[in-house]
């Protein structure tokens, strides 16, 4: 793990989403949202990017939520991510949905790199996914897909979470997408975070059999994606685009994970699946505490990470989760 460098921060920009998808916000589920006043804003977080994680070591960053594009000024926060001269990498996450008219404006405040969740191609089984039950949201998603397509990022990646007996019968389909298109189709392995119920009642299904699946109908050979997260690429024989697969349950990465994740309300923590070690940034700032202090404080779980990354990691797994992943960030 020494060879790694903590340099990628995931920054929440905000708690809430347009979606309720299964995985992210499981229905029943008592979400506790962020009152407006207790997320960072708009200066407070560029303050600490500028004066704290960036000095800490922090180059490229990732734009997450909630659903990052619901965010008050998110064009305007990216231009400004962008501009700063240590910024090496700046990407996004997003549902698509408000993507169709945001796509243009985001790309020309320098924003490069985007990844998508679309977990089906079926529009009722889509609606079915994040939960929604009035009109279909599926072609506003595919429109959102579509122009950032036509604006030009590259590389786009098309982020896939299996769920057994929900999506797993689309996996060539979606595999498909990027025989003809530069497009990046990546196989999330479903996980227990905040959605125990449904995770006891489906399960998961493991990256290796997805592999076999997709190797059985085209081949696979090794491929190659720019990135910072931990997916495994391939690509079929003369596709334009890779497929990716991203493990976490059946493979651990621990040992080779380079990111934290810095909340929308101002928490910095350095593991997904421990909750131990994180740092209250927000409340800090806002009490006045010295900016060189904090900076120590990210230094320092910068250097406790890799230690905290392997803390219970097999319980972590399986165990049951304080929040849900939109409200860690992503």
């Amino acid at each position: 793990m020494a060879a790694e460098t903590i340099d990628y921060l995931r920054i929440s920009l905000i708690d809430r989403c347009n979606f309720r998808c299964q995985y992210c916000m499981p229905e029943g589920t008592d979400l506790q949202f962020a009152l407006q006043q207790d997320l960072l804003t708009d200066g407070e977080l560029l303050l600490l990017l500028r004066e704290v994680l960036m000095p800490a070591g922090f180059r490229r960053f990732r734009l997450t939520g909630g659903e990052p594009l619901l965010r008050p000024g998110v064009v305007e926060i990216t231009q400004a991510i962008a501009q700063f001269p240590e910024t090496l990498d700046l990407s996004l996450t997003t549902n698509a949905f408000l993507l169709k008219d945001l796509a243009q404006p985001l790309y020309d405040a320098g924003l490069r790199r985007i990844n998508i969740s679309l977990d089906s191609l079926i529009p009722e089984t889509f609606d079915v996914i994040i939960g929604n039950r009035g009109r279909s949201r599926w072609q506003q998603v595919w429109d959102g897909i579509q122009a950032a397509h036509r604006v030009g990022f590259d590389p786009l990646k098309l982020n896939v979470v299996v769920i057994p007996g929900i999506n797993d019968q689309e996996v060539e389909a979606l595999a498909a997408l990027t025989l003809d298109r530069q497009w990046h189709v990546r196989f999330i392995e479903f996980m227990p975070i905040g959605n125990q119920d449904l995770f006891a009642d489906r399960g998961w299904i493991d990256s290796e059999q997805l592999r076999q699946q997709i190797r059985s109908r085209w081949g696979l050979t090794t491929g190659w994606v720019t990135g910072n997260g931990p997916a495994d690429v391939f690509q079929i024989p003369g596709a334009k685009g890779t497929i990716g697969f991203i493990s976490q349950m059946s493979e651990c990465f621990c040992d080779r994970c380079n990111r934290m994740r810095l909340s929308a309300d101002g928490w910095l923590r350095p593991c997904l699946l421990n909750e131990s070690g994180q740092i209250d940034l927000k409340s800090q700032l806002r009490s006045g505490v010295d900016l060189q202090d904090l900076r120590a404080q990210v230094s320092h779980l910068i250097q406790a990470k890799p230690e905290i990354n392997f803390k219970n990691r097999e319980s972590g797994t399986t165990g049951r989760y304080a929040r849900t992943m939109s409200q860690i960030g992503g």
